[in-house]
């Protein structure tokens, strides 16, 4: 295991890799500016082997049930792997490949590795999930916390920094229960605030817009994405390989010859 950060650059862009902070991107810099909110449990971190909320912490696998420890009650959100530490298995000044081994109190055996590439305008996230033995449902996705103002690095705004803007064309929106899980009914897109999962078949494309600054489009084949902008400091975009409680709703199941797959990719513009 690491504790060691792991800095990478290209051109004036610069992000900052957490292995021993689960995974995580602790920071990204574009001519200096901060584009993700500051703190240990911020950045972007990965959401793996499951994403969102798993309802009452229990999925089935076939017909084996299985518990999962209730780190936000009643359920069990974000997956395991950003309370961990990763393994550095190869650097470069502008990429990175860490790995995680998915241990206890998820049930079964395998492996995680995010690769981490950097260009002068783009960030992009791969992550994998393959098994050492018995198939298994999993999930795969990113959860970023851009900063909302860009005039601080912090969330905070400076004179005339106006608030990011999120725009996107999504086909439907998951109904939001009172549990904060999908009811399982689809509705066209509300405006926001949000907390809410959205539908996007073509992929997943949503951009933040920071007036007078900068442009960066979130981008992934996946067709779900998560988008939460009801905290001040910072908005959440979060692609990923299917709806929160998905592990019971729609599995994706990782086999000895079919691992699973995602990617996500930043794309940035100056304005």
């Amino acid at each position: 295991m690491s504790n060691e950060d792991i800095t990478l650059t290209a051109g004036n862009a610069q992000a900052t890799v957490q292995p021993g902070n689960g995974g995580r991107i602790g920071g990204l810099k574009v001519d200096g500016v901060e584009l993700l909110r500051q703190g240990d449990k911020f950045g972007c971190f990965p959401m793996v082997p499951w994403c969102g909320r798993t309802r009452d912490g229990r999925f089935l696998n076939g017909a084996v049930p299985h518990q999962l420890p209730l780190n936000s009650p009643p359920h069990a959100i974000h997956g395991t792997a950003r309370d961990a530490a990763w393994r550095i298995a190869r650097k470069s000044a502008d990429e990175t490949v860490i790995t995680y081994d998915l241990v206890d109190p998820w049930p079964y055996a395998g492996r995680v590795t995010q690769v981490v590439g950097l260009t002068e305008d783009s960030l992009t996230l791969t992550m994998s999930v393959e098994t050492y033995g018995d198939s298994f449902p999993a999930q795969i996705g990113w959860h970023p916390w851009f900063n909302r103002t860009l005039g601080g690095g912090g969330g905070e705004g400076g004179e005339g920094d106006e608030g990011v803007r999120v725009d996107f064309d999504a086909e439907w929106q998951e109904e939001r229960g009172d549990d904060h899980l999908p009811t399982g009914h689809r509705t066209a897109p509300l405006p926001g605030p949000w907390d809410d999962c959205f539908g996007m078949p073509g992929g997943v494309d949503v951009t933040l817009t920071w007036p007078g600054r900068l442009e960066l489009n979130v981008a992934s084949r996946e067709q779900w994405v998560v988008v939460y902008d009801e905290q001040e400091a910072a908005v959440c975009v979060e692609p990923q390989t299917g709806p929160p409680n998905g592990l019971n709703t729609l599995p994706r199941l990782v086999t000895p010859i079919d691992p699973l797959e995602a990617a996500t990719t930043w794309t940035w513009r100056r304005l």
